[in-house]
């Protein structure tokens, strides 16, 4: 697949590292030759130094032969104007854009096909915004992540050691949890994955994620680690684009305070959010968190754009006596190295926001995507089609599928219409039968199994 990315930031980066990898020929357009240079010599592929929205430099990326355009530069209208340059002069066949401004996501019709032609819009402050709330919701998970429009729900967790599972094989797991249907997707243990088996056995310190029904998420977390006290009172470090929309979801639910070093913008905040405590300071101020009791906080978010003060500031909180702390570390290699310790989650915005992109590119009909471990692992949420004819799927038992050894159908979402509650949730076992119309919630170990998922799940040609 020929797929030309316009932007080498963050997102753009982290999309081509993503994608490199597998047999993709992929262009990178940006104005900073620097950055270019430094992919360039990491990653193979090829980089054109330029602006992504003048034509010719469109041409000299090979649009007209391109498959996907990944629109991600910092600027909304460069964004715009190059997918609509895209279909205009190129005809590419499928054009994506991060938008930033919510004026421009609030009227859809600007991208429609008589405007700017954009088939798919990302916006990664709002993605990462849905996603703290969630961790806000599930205090105990490190990683929440939906599947099915909500309907199943896969976490990932750290198992300390007065969990229930802590010493026991898997297979005993429906002992533990005799009225909850669950199952363990996958295991990291000191940063390398484990294939869940029946005899695997559970130590301290496990990253374990579980696969549930959303409705039985509690009932799993109950039963797997102490529940925590729930969350009333939360302090925000940052008041940009994440941190504005995390405290406008989450005021009218929580005790909100924020504080930002930007006067002008403590001013806008302090207009536009009706139930949150701006305040206008360091966030790396000690005296400045003692006075606002930092100690009584159940969770201090640390959201600015900067690693190093996310991450002082973070520590400092947890140290005065906050009782739960998570971080942006925009440096994805910084994440796991500090998770876990005072740290309890470091989020790298680029992981979260890569699944959306990654969702379009995939060969099979995958509906989600969300990347884990740096790119290490992906769980997928996949449509089946076809019949015992046309698909290598529909009609077997999940122990007669050639899946690779690294990857797991953790659940399936059975006759999803418009409808939730048409909709069934089967957690899967060795002979649960797919059919088609099946939504497959497939978790997947390392890169070079994806093209062999991909391949598997995909139907004979004339099925659509």
């Amino acid at each position: 697949m020929k797929i030309i990315i316009l932007g080498a930031g963050r997102v753009g980066t982290s999309v081509a590292e993503n994608l490199v990898g597998e047999a993709n020929d992929i262009t990178v357009v940006d104005v900073d030759a620097v950055s270019l240079d430094k992919l360039q010599s990491r990653l193979d592929l090829k980089t054109i130094v330029g602006n992504a929205s003048h034509p010719q430099i469109l041409e000299q990326a090979g649009a007209e032969n391109a498959d996907i355009l990944l629109a991600v530069t910092h600027s909304d209208e460069i964004n715009l104007v190059a997918c609509k340059l895209a279909a205009m002069l190129f005809n590419t066949p499928t054009k994506i854009a991060r938008i930033r401004q919510a004026n421009y996501l609030a009227h859809p019709a600007i991208f429609s096909p008589e405007n700017f032609n954009v088939d798919f819009t990302i916006c990664p402050e709002q993605i990462l915004t849905d996603y703290i709330k969630k961790l806000i919701d599930v205090p105990e998970a490190l990683q929440v992540l939906d599947f099915a429009a909500g309907l199943v729900k896969l976490v990932g967790v750290r198992v300390r050691a007065d969990g229930l599972l802590v010493g026991r094989e898997l297979q005993h797991i429906r002992e533990t949890m005799p009225d909850v249907d669950t199952r363990v997707a996958a295991i990291f243990r000191r940063n390398r994955p484990i294939k869940p088996k029946c005899d695997t056995v559970i130590e301290e310190g496990d990253e374990v994620f579980f696969i549930a029904a959303s409705e039985d998420i509690k009932s799993v977390m109950q039963q797997l680690k102490k529940m925590e006290k729930p969350i009333k009172r939360i302090m925000l470090a940052g008041g940009g684009n994440i941190g504005s929309r995390l405290a406008q979801a989450i005021e009218n639910k929580y005790q909100v305070k924020l504080i930002d070093h930007n006067k002008d913008s403590c001013q806008r905040l302090a207009q536009q959010l009706s139930n949150t405590l701006v305040l206008h300071g360091n966030v790396t101020d000690e005296r400045l968190l003692s006075d606002e009791n930092v100690d009584e906080m159940d969770l201090f978010c640390a959201l600015t754009n900067d690693d190093e003060d996310n991450i002082m500031s973070a520590l400092l909180a947890k140290r005065l006596g906050a009782r739960k702390v998570i971080i942006l570390v925009n440096r994805s290699a910084y994440a796991d190295l500090i998770q876990g310790g005072e740290i309890d989650v470091a989020i790298s915005p680029a992981e979260v926001t890569i699944g959306s992109l990654l969702t379009h590119v995939r060969q099979a009909d995958v509906t989600v995507v969300h990347s884990l471990r740096r790119g290490a692992a992906e769980a997928l949420e996949l449509v089946i089609h076809g019949d015992t004819r046309t698909s290598k799927v529909v009609g077997k038992r999940i122990d007669e599928l050639d899946l690779p050894e690294d990857v797991t159908v953790g659940a399936i979402v059975r006759n999803k219409t418009a409808d939730p509650a048409t909709a069934e949730v089967l957690i899967t076992h060795h002979d649960t039968v797919i059919e088609s119309g099946d939504h497959l919630v497939v978790f997947v170990i390392g890169k070079a199994n994806i093209p062999k998922v991909e391949s598997l799940f995909q139907v004979s040609a004339g099925v659509f």
